[in-house]
């Protein structure tokens, strides 16, 4: 889902220091993309909506089963750095017909959804071949559906195997195993997935997650400060985005590869950041993944929330809750013209089809919420109309969930879980949204 791009207090107390001993950070490189890209067909437009693995998907497994597993995230938030989420989440996993229902009331034609490395592979070299099937029996029920699944390989988390609270130099990117373990968990969805998948994302919002977890510290592995360790992560989550789109490609020729990549739109405040240290530092978070990984992917995933002055300031006095009209639960700026002008960048930087994977609200304002989208669709339709290859645009998110180190703080979902029956009920923002798809298949 969508990148918190606050650092805990005890980080900016350092990044204040460096920001002291730095008179500069040099902007991002230009980006050279290729004179002419290959066309990418895509059909008709795509609306969706998207959901996660560990956000959404129940346990399903007793705690005595071989099959049974844990991530990274579910160890962390035992060792108290966030709040737990809990066995249940919105029950994805062993109620999935509940969302198919919920998805075709909604009209979308795309749906995208997580695969849980840690419960395919719950033990080194040990595979899960059931749940395999299950993931393989999704992708085929949504097609049955008339809706075409799009696969997110990694979304934040990694089974606990390769996370080790005592080495978190040595966990998750950085563990001296998760090359080989990455290689063979691809290369078993993506040969079990090709008959209904054409759509695969290696990774979601790496851009962000390495930032956070490497050098904010309050995501795993939590890492505080570390800038070599930042540095290493992206080089091997950078090979890992490589080496999945050839063993998808190997599997599946026609595949479309998509990167999702969180942008912000970062303000510069001259006063507050008269240096631009903090800006350029947020311009690298948005590019440096993708500037390295776009040759191989077909469409830029783009996920957009808010806009924030980069500055240390704005860090520093985050605001919490919504504060007035112009604030989500979380705290973040809404600001629809700061997705007209992402989506101008993302275009002018690569020149590749763009589908908006992720933009929503967190909010208890259902007006506010459908206000939120309707401004969005509005400012993505002005970009379209101004030379902007859009082909999709994904609602977040289907159901209220867990909201990672926010724990269940945002009411960002079309639905909520009735917890007594588990069925998803619409909410007022999921029935404008199916109304207006039915009466724009073309936005």
């Amino acid at each position: 889902m969508k990148i918190i791009n606050y650092f805990p207090r005890s980080a900016l107390f350092a990044i204040a220091v460096v920001v002291g001993l730095a008179s500069c950070v040099m902007a991002p490189k230009a980006y050279k993309k290729p004179a002419k890209s290959p066309a990418v067909k895509t059909g008709k437009f795509w609306w969706g909506t998207s959901t996660s693995n560990y956000q959404n998907e129940d346990r399903g497994v007793a705690a005595d089963s071989p099959n049974s597993f844990k991530t990274d995230w579910d160890v962390f938030a035992e060792e108290g750095h966030i709040p737990p989420r809990g066995d249940d989440a919105t029950f994805s996993w062993t109620h999935f017909d509940k969302d198919i229902a919920a998805l075709k009331k909604l009209g979308v034609n795309h749906y995208r959804f997580g695969i849980e490395w840690a419960r395919v592979a719950p033990k080194p070299g040990v595979f899960n071949e059931e749940a395999i099937r299950q993931y393989v029996s999704m992708a085929r029920q949504l097609k049955e559906a008339g809706i075409d699944p799009v696969v997110n390989l990694w979304h934040f988390t990694f089974p606990d195997w390769l996370y080790d609270s005592k080495k978190k130099n040595r966990s998750n990117f950085l563990h001296p195993d998760v090359a080989k373990a990455w290689a063979e968990y691809v290369d078993r969805m993506a040969t079990a997935l090709a008959p209904y998948v054409r759509t695969y994302v290696p990774q979601n919002e790496p851009n962000g997650a390495l930032y956070i977890g490497y050098f904010g510290g309050h995501w795993p592995p939590g890492l505080l400060m570390t800038p070599g360790a930042l540095k290493k992560a992206h080089k091997v989550a950078v090979s890992m985005f490589r080496e999945a789109a050839a063993i998808i490609r190997s599997k599946r020729p026609d595949a479309l590869i998509a990167g999702i990549y969180s942008i912000p739109n970062w303000r510069r405040n001259f006063l507050q950041d008269p240096t631009q240290f903090v800006y350029q530092m947020m311009m690298h978070q948005n590019w440096d993944h993708l500037d390295e990984v776009a040759d191989v992917m077909d469409l830029v995933g783009v996920n957009y929330y808010y806009t924030q002055d980069a500055s240390l300031t704005r860090f520093v006095f985050r605001p919490y809750g919504e504060q007035n009209s112009n604030y989500t639960q979380n705290g973040w700026e809404i600001n629809p013209e700061g997705f007209y002008d992402v989506l101008q960048a993302v275009n002018k930087r690569y020149g590749k089809p763009i589908i908006v994977f992720e933009n929503g609200i967190g909010t208890q304002s259902e007006q506010k919420k459908i206000r939120y989208f309707r401004e969005h669709v509005n400012q993505m339709r002005r970009a379209m109309a101004d030379g902007v290859d859009v082909r999709g645009y994904f609602a977040w998110t289907l159901i209220d969930n867990y909201e990672w180190a926010e724990g269940y703080a945002a009411n960002f979902g079309l639905t909520h879980l009735d917890p007594k029956t588990k069925k998803l009920i619409m909410e007022p923002s999921g029935k404008w949204f199916a109304k207006f798809i039915k009466s724009n298949p073309e936005p």
